[in-house]
């Protein structure tokens, strides 16, 4: 740490004056979609990469190392480094006398970043970073560690509830935001993805070698950390783990010309597909733009020269297409420059000119002299290009005798197809049914305005394993790509798709889920157009059969199980709740508390937290000004070490927060109670959710039915006596599959527009995408056998 401090006295001095004021964040919440591109998902999880990317300028300074990003119960997320903090000493420029910090996170434009000497690269979006998150959560807190002290400052819907606060004393240093998007803002969701984000951190800990960072969700209980030494080198080396490479290591090529940075590492191997991800200051460009431009006309070249000098281009063959030369190729590419210019918000192309040259100019010269260096490799390499081309000739041989024979145009739809009437693609759907049974409920039960049906027969080629004229030579394939009326590979179009809703329907037996993976498997690496337009589904058959006498109802999932429980119970049941009876529907809205309640201290026992001292908390209304009284704290303890089995506690000095800890430990079980455990969010949620435990008050509880009064020793307790209650009479089955039910069973759950639920089938973290299909379909045996392992426990609902 003594060591970095000394670095550069002009960027460690990145202190108030680094902080350039424009202008305020009204704005911001007026047009939103002008700053994160949009108010969807895209848009929310933006918020998360802005207060990262933050972190990360400071690691490309050299002042952080560790991320730390958590997803809480909440919907709130907090991002932690252990960079220099921002600073927190009052802006010399500002008239109000209001700290660097405060401006860096209420004003647009007030980074750090539009100062060259505090930030030589940076890929925050135009530096308007934390301040638009400020903006657009319902509430955000920072906390700052820096030069001994800690501060803190509350916000809500961007405007400061108070001025920075010194609240401690600390050795550590960093800065920590935690932050709730604000659901007025974000109509559609507020729900973090998981994987979404952990393909951006992984990303961000490639392209950023030797930084760790680490992302935990909560709710799942999932966690990763991202740590990688070899930086890009290990990126191609994770995306080719489950191929069989052509050379044992990735060819690295880097260079630096005008201020540009370019990193480049590439690794062939022995499957058909190529897979090419461009990175500019760390931001993923899922379009290319000019480095990518630059790699395939410097690649193409240096292989076509190489392979011509080489004598390795037979019967006097013309130069080899960019496309043959890439089959097989893994390719990360990563440039850094000063004045990145993005084509759209969402910066998803890079557009400058310049970049094209310079990577030109560097692959060129590096990777000829590899090639001269290592012949066999490059022999490789060029033969499979070569054998790429001779396939590419036979696939288009092949592609013309089917068009002549009408096979992959619409004129000609297949006989299988019970076409709709509807010509609008975006009113028209189909769904692919295994097997002609299937069929033909599907058939009879359908709209046939609006609804195609396409039974497939048997399980369709696995296209991980096949080559493309001997994927086109397959019946089943060649009647999807017909009924759809794209055409196929460099002929594929999706303007000409005749459905906008593509929806797989299979069984929910081990048949129907692999006839499913293969159906998706097609898709992924034949028309991934399909699913980024948003196009292809996954139809979702209920998953219970409830009957009571001749009633049957069909329940899709477990919550909506719970709260039709919830409601025959209360029927027949009454509580009484504050000093009153309650029954009927004003019970259902308690009872949905109390299960709240019971699911979050469950969560809390599952991390081995003592649940009885956590309710002993909560009942004494401990809050973070208890802490800060020495007396309040002994009182505290003094009460949880009567607890029975004997508790022992510990009294401990919290100087960042100028208070007290108290470590309990009881039955192998810890709980600290500190300022962090009080403010975080999931204790919050617990705190809130506590309310009915006071309405019921204290135990035993008594429930009263028509027949009996039965007392319960606790909360839990009397939540499954309510269960008990409302499954009299009833016969619950878990639903099995679309072969038991009849032409209006099938419309009335799976194909009725109204009715039904469908999941929309999204690729949201292309790596693990890739490696899970190469795992699942491809040709090596272990990896597969080593992830069924793996994952064979987490299996639920199996029907065997």
């Amino acid at each position: 740490m003594e060591e970095k401090e000394q670095i550069n006295n002009d960027v460690e001095s990145y202190g108030a004056s680094d902080i350039k004021i424009l202008k305020g964040l009204s704005a911001v919440r007026k047009r939103p979609a002008m700053y994160i591109g949009s108010t969807g998902p895209e848009g929310l999880h933006h918020l998360v990469y802005e207060v990262v990317d933050n972190s990360v300028d400071e690691s490309l300074a050299g002042f952080c190392k560790n991320i730390e990003v958590t997803l809480h119960h909440d919907g709130s997320c907090t991002v932690i480094d252990d960079g220099r903090g921002i600073p927190t000493d009052r802006h010399p420029r500002d008239p109000e006398g209001r700290t660097a910090a405060e401006i860096a996170l209420t004003e647009l434009h007030a980074g750090g970043k539009f100062e060259a000497k505090a930030y030589k690269i940076s890929g925050g979006l135009h530096g308007v970073g934390v301040s638009v998150v400020n903006a657009l959560s319902e509430w955000l807190e920072v906390e700052i560690k820096q030069n001994g002290k800690v501060f803190q400052q509350h916000f809500d819907r961007g405007k400061p509830s108070g001025p920075l606060a010194l609240v401690g004393k600390t050795k550590s240093r960093g800065t920590k935001i935690t932050f709730k998007p604000d659901a007025e803002i974000f109509e559609e969701t507020t729900e973090f993805s998981y994987d979404v984000l952990s393909q951006r951190l992984r990303e961000m800990a490639f392209l950023n070698n030797g930084l760790k960072i680490s992302i935990y969700d909560e709710s799942t209980d999932k966690k990763q950390e991202f740590h990688y030494e070899g930086g890009i080198i290990s990126f191609v080396e994770l995306l080719n783990k489950n191929k069989t490479p052509l050379h044992p290591k990735p060819v690295y090529i880097s260079g630096e010309k005008d201020g540009i940075i370019a990193e480049i590492a590439l690794q062939y191997n022995d499957s058909y597909a190529e897979n090419i991800f461009t990175f500019a200051n760390n931001i993923n460009t899922k379009e290319g733009g000019t480095h990518l431009i630059g790699f395939k006309s410097a690649l193409t070249r240096t292989a076509n020269s190489y392979a011509a000098s080489s004598g390795l281009l037979k019967n006097g063959k013309e130069g080899l297409s960019g496309d043959d030369i890439r089959e097989g190729l893994t390719a990360v590419i990563s440039v850094k420059l000063p004045n990145p210019q993005f084509e759209g918000q969402t910066k998803m192309k890079l557009g400058n000119s310049e970049v094209k040259g310079i990577i030109e100019s560097i692959v060129n010269d590096t990777l000829g002299a590899y090639f001269e260096e290592n012949p066999s490799v490059a022999k490789k390499i060029i033969e499979k290009a070569v054998q790429a081309a001779r396939v590419r000739d036979a696939a288009r041989k092949a592609r013309e005798l089917a068009r002549r024979k009408g096979i992959l145009d619409d004129t000609g739809l297949p006989g299988k197809l019970a076409d709709c009437s509807e010509k609008d693609p975006a009113l028209s759907e189909i769904f692919i049914v295994e097997g002609d049974s299937a069929g033909g409920s599907a058939k009879q039960g359908r709209d046939r305005r609006a609804q195609a049906i396409l039974p497939l027969r048997g399980k369709i080629l696995n296209v991980e394993k096949a080559r493309f004229d001997k994927m086109l030579a397959s019946e089943e394939i060649k009647i999807l790509i017909t009924a759809l009326g794209t055409s196929i590979d460099t002929e594929f179009d999706i303007s000409k798709i005749r459905y906008h809703k593509v929806i797989l329907m299979t069984d929910a037996d081990v048949d129907g889920a692999h006839i499913r993976t293969l159906l998706l498997t097609f898709f992924y690496r034949q028309m991934p157009q399909v699913i980024e337009n948003g196009y292809l589904y996954i139809a979702q058959p209920p998953l219970f059969k409830v009957k009571k006498g001749r009633a049957e109802k069909y329940i899709q999932n477990e919550t909506e199980m719970q709260n039709m429980l919830f409601e025959l119970a209360a029927d027949d049941l009454a509580v009484p709740i504050k000093g009153q009876i309650v029954k009927g529907k004003a019970l259902i809205s308690h009872l949905k508390r109390l299960s709240r309640f019971e699911r979050l201290m469950e969560w809390f026992s599952r991390r081995r937290k003592d649940t009885d001292v956590l309710k002993i908390i909560l009942n004494a209304g401990i809050n973070k000004e208890t802490l800060k009284d020495q007396r309040a704290v002994e009182k505290l303890l003094a009460v949880i070490e009567k607890m029975p089995d004997i508790a022992i506690g510990e009294i401990n000095p919290d100087e960042e927060h100028q208070a007290y800890s108290v470590e309990i430990r009881r039955h192998n079980k810890k709980v600290l109670i500190d300022m962090n455990f009080l403010m975080s969010p999931e204790f919050k949620e617990l705190e809130n959710s506590y309310s009915i435990i006071k309405d019921i008050g204290e135990p035993p509880y008594r429930a009263e039915t028509k027949e009996s009064i039965k007392e319960l020793g606790s909360s839990s307790e009397l939540l499954d006596y309510v269960f008990s209650v409302a499954k009299k009479g009833l016969t619950i089955q878990r639903y099995k599959g679309l072969g038991e039910m009849n032409p209006t069973q099938l419309w009335d759950t799976t194909m009725d527009a109204e009715k039904r639920t469908l999941l929309q089938v999204k690729i949201e973290d292309t790596v693990q995408a890739d490696e899970i299909f190469t795992i699942l379909m491809g040709d090596q045996v272990e990896p597969r056998k080593d992830f069924i392992t793996k994952h064979a426990l987490e299996a639920r609902n199996i029907d065997i």
